[in-house]
């Protein structure tokens, strides 16, 4: 891969991840790493543009039907796709499906492109992660063999210790910190083929001293009543938190930063 490349465009394609979620901003909106990636890139290239058509809850099925085909006919150098994770969550998971539409997706995507960038998401350390760790190791085979046969880099967080790192997690257990997502720009940064600017991301945390009793059960009870009885509410009912919102950044445009 060419090192330390000029590109001239980036298009962002996913979910809550890609949207920035909980890496927010005085205003009350999202950054996240496709943000801080874009700012580093424009840096380096005058008039670059840059979409996020991510939204916040989508299956890998309504990335397909919303997102790729935009994504496709933006002809940006470089494409990130994050999807397929929000199916592993849900009670019952047809990865079969899952397979079929990544498959669309990255078929779709990859010629559209110069770049296309996928990943092994990163997972929190905990009994979630541990229950579901089948479903999202079967998806992230998928995603590695994608890549293979369509020339997409693969950013792998999943194997990164300090993305596990619970301190590096919002309240709300399923989105990264503001320094978690500083982390995953970083990681694609250097995927593209630029010189590290922090070459120890994925190096475990330093200890902290563990939170005493009181504090982890009134984070738990905080947990349950803020996020996970409605996200259990939503699944009961069929609806998603990104329901009706539009996507973050639906344009093509020239990159302004307008983090305040």
């Amino acid at each position: 891969m060419q090192t330390n490349p000029t590109h001239s465009s980036l298009v962002a394609v996913g979910d809550s991840f890609t949207e920035g979620m909980s890496d927010l901003l005085p205003d009350g909106s999202y950054r996240g790493w496709a943000d801080l990636l874009a700012a580093r890139m424009a840096a380096r290239s005058p008039g670059f543009r840059y979409a996020n058509l991510a939204v916040r809850g989508k299956l890998i099925g309504q990335i397909v039907d919303e997102q790729v085909g935009p994504a496709a006919a933006m002809g940006a150098d470089v494409i990130t796709l994050v999807g397929g994770l929000n199916d592993t969550l849900r009670p019952k998971c047809d990865m079969a499906l899952v397979r079929d539409l990544l498959t669309q997706a990255v078929e779709r995507l990859a010629p559209s492109c110069k770049q296309l960038v996928l990943m092994r998401s990163p997972g929190r350390q905990g009994p979630v992660l541990d229950r579901f760790r089948p479903r999202m190791e079967a998806l992230f085979a998928i995603i590695d063999d994608l890549a293979s046969l369509h020339g997409a880099v693969v950013v792998d967080l999943y194997g990164a210790r300090s993305l596990a790192d619970p301190r590096l997690w919002d309240v709300d257990r399923l989105h990264l910190t503001a320094d978690g997502h500083r982390r995953v720009a970083e990681a694609v940064w250097q995927a593209l083929g630029h010189e590290a600017e922090d070459p120890d991301w994925h190096a475990p945390i330093p200890a902290t001293p563990p939170p005493g009793w009181v504090t982890r059960r009134t984070t738990d009870v905080r947990f349950a009543r803020q996020y996970l009885l409605p996200w259990i509410g939503r699944r009961l009912t069929g609806r998603s938190s990104g329901d009706g919102l539009p996507p973050k950044r639906p344009d093509l445009l020239p990159y302004e930063d307008t983090a305040h």
